[in-house]
């Protein structure tokens, strides 16, 4: 309750203040209060989003603009003076300033790119040149890096030199002449070290890098495999080129995991915040999945075609129709989702697909036999109740239905636990196995499984 109270007092203030069109007491009020608080204000005042960013020390500006959506970025800038953009952007870190690049139409980039300092452009553009979420679009080249043959007192020195600029000091990066990493040592141990020790005295020769071309998610799961808050990238050749921080890493994360979200939904990644895709773009993110689905269903419909004489002889096979491919759906659904978390949090990769296999194929058949075994009781039961409903042959009927049941629970789980292993081998995201995608995929071959243990149970009784 305390903090509500806190945060009402704080828009109370900002609202006293804008009344009184004091910049000076605007700029204090902004500077004095957290990052997170300020972005608070924008969300709760998106009319005044480019006068608070324009009424801020520029460090803290950028500090805030960095962590707003991308939707308020763009909105920010081109509500603010050319003059005030170029010096949020050439504030930015360069990381955060071409994630945020990426998003804008190529004129965009290149109108904003001009306001630039030659510096930062020259490393923008490097890192606009890499591939889409790969790692050279997260990294910076902001890091402090010494020599072998520098002491401890003098690597003091340099990290007082140019740590001010740094994106973090906890890692110190050791190179040579040539720029090759050798090494990275953690500020601890320099702190520990005795000052007239040498680099290469306290090294282990024990690092971690990325590539600058690795996708971001295998970066995720290294940072999560190693416990590091930053990772050195390099090229090819082993030349240190930037360095990757965990902070970039929980937003990677958090993007991946809203875009698998969306696409286990069956629909395709927005990109954007929901209330802000334009109406079309949302249809046209949708409508792909929906109507792949929609012809999906017709088979469907084809395959209750193919049993319409079967049908007719026995209409009673139609009652358990939903029953049948529901459930065969709801196990191809549950398999998937699974599989493709334990892939995402590296739980499980392609070659262990066998293992997997031999789970599902076991749970499979655990969970067919309870879901058999229950719709065998409920045609004995509804049989004691009303005999005239499923006849002289209701044994045969629920034999149908309760192995019909297994067979399709099999099928679902070992369907839903393998598509996202097959796909991942193929180069494509396991995610597009969506749960939608792997029900349609079972309801067709549901249907043939049912029909086929109808024609088993009751050839020349009913069919």
């Amino acid at each position: 309750m305390s903090l509500e109270l806190e945060q009402q007092s704080i828009f109370e203030q900002f609202e006293q203040l804008i009344s009184k069109e004091d910049k000076l007491e605007i700029r204090e009020f902004l500077d004095d209060q957290n990052i997170s608080d300020v972005a608070e204000l924008i969300n709760e005042y998106p009319e005044y989003e480019s006068q608070i960013i324009a009424n801020m020390a520029i460090h803290r500006a950028a500090s805030v603009f960095k962590i707003l959506d991308i939707s308020q970025q763009k909105d920010i800038v081109k509500e603010l003076p050319p003059a005030k953009t170029a010096e949020l952007l050439n504030e930015l870190p360069a990381d955060d300033r071409t994630d945020f690049l990426e998003e804008l139409p190529k004129a965009a980039i290149r109108d904003l790119i001009k306001l630039l300092d030659p510096d930062e452009r020259k490393i923008t553009l490097a890192m606009l040149g890499y591939p889409e979420d790969s790692v050279g679009r997260l990294m910076t080249p902001d890091y402090v890096y010494v020599f072998l043959h520098n002491t401890v007192s003098e690597v003091f020195e340099t990290i007082r030199k140019h740590a001010r600029g740094s994106e973090t000091i906890d890692v110190i990066y050791i190179i040579d002449e040539n720029g090759l990493l050798i090494d990275d040592i953690r500020i601890r141990d320099v702190i520990l070290a005795s000052p007239e020790k040498r680099v290469d005295e306290i090294i282990d020769g024990r690092f971690v890098s990325l590539n600058v071309e690795d996708d971001q998610e295998h970066a995720s799961q290294v940072f999560k495999m190693n416990n590091r808050v930053a990772l050195p990238v390099v090229d090819d050749n082993n030349i240190l080129l930037g360095i990757v921080t965990i902070d970039d890493m929980l937003w990677v994360a958090n993007e991946e995991f809203s875009e698998d979200m969306q696409k286990m939904g069956g629909t395709e990644a927005l990109n954007e915040p929901y209330l802000d895709i334009p109406l079309l773009k949302l249809f046209r993110k949708r409508i792909g999945w929906l109507v792949v689905l929609f012809l999906g269903e017709m088979l469907t419909a084809t395959a209750m075609g193919y049993f319409e004489d079967e049908i007719a002889k026995a209409v009673v096979l139609a009652l358990f129709v939903p029953l049948i491919i529901s459930s065969g759906g709801n196990s191809g659904s549950q398999a998937s989702t699974l599989i493709i978390q334990a892939m995402a949090v590296g739980e499980i990769t392609i070659a262990d697909w066998w293992r997997v296999l031999r789970r599902e194929l076991m749970s499979g058949l655990l969970l067919g036999t309870v879901l058999g075994t229950i719709g065998f009781i409920r045609v004995a039961v509804w049989h004691s109740i009303a005999p005239h409903l499923y006849g002289p042959h209701w044994m045969m009927i629920a034999s149908t239905v309760g192995f019909s049941l297994i067979g399709v629970v099999l099928w679902g789980t070992l369907s839903g636990s393998m598509l996202p292993i097959f796909l991942k081998k193929l180069g494509a995201d396991p995610a597009v196995s969506s749960a939608p995608f792997v029900a349609t995929l079972v309801d067709v071959t549901g249907l043939i499984i049912y029909f086929s243990f109808a024609y088993l149970f009751l050839s020349g009784i009913l069919l």
